[in-house]
């Protein structure tokens, strides 16, 4: 299975379909808050979504447990779980929902994990991302017993892959 997982893009949504362009195979398309469209924008329609601190539009949710397949993906922005500074209340909320996969942004740092079995991913920012140079965003691909996240920057290019 193929998710693709954006976040941070503050207001470039033209970006948000450029992304989903490039991956027209893939089963689900997650944007991890920060988008500062409203909800029912047409930009982001495609991308199970959440609210993000820069969104304001309050029909998004703060949260999202959705069953992928033989995956439960828990995805949130990160601010409520302070991300900047600690996994750890994110990492106690994914175990309160039986998350095998957990989505977040806010810090705009990409980076990804595998704790206990749980995959843990921040695809950074494809506006102003933080640590690094490129804007980014991710792929993940799934098996019954593996997870493949590659990295990718706003041309779609290789910025790094890393099997777990």
């Amino acid at each position: 299975m193929k998710i693709v997982v954006l976040s941070d893009t503050h207001g470039d949504a033209a970006i948000i379909p450029d992304v989903i362009a490039a991956h027209p195979d893939a089963a689900y398309y997650f944007h991890c808050g920060d988008s500062e469209l409203a909800y029912e924008d047409v930009h982001i329609k495609d991308c199970k979504r959440v609210r993000g601190n820069c969104d304001y539009d309050v029909n998004y949710p703060v949260e999202e447990v959705i069953d992928v397949e033989d995956k439960t993906v828990f995805m949130t922005h990160g601010h409520l779980f302070n991300v900047k500074t600690t996994l750890t209340p994110l990492a106690m909320r994914a175990q309160e929902v039986g998350a095998n996969i957990v989505l977040f942004g806010h810090s705009h740092v990409l980076g990804a994990e595998l704790v206990d079995g749980t995959l843990f991913l921040n695809p950074g920012s494809l506006k102003s991302p933080r640590g690094r140079k490129e804007k980014s965003y991710a792929v993940i691909e799934t098996t019954a017993d593996s997870y493949s996240v590659t990295f990718l920057d706003d041309q779609h290019q290789l910025i790094t892959k890393i099997n777990f």
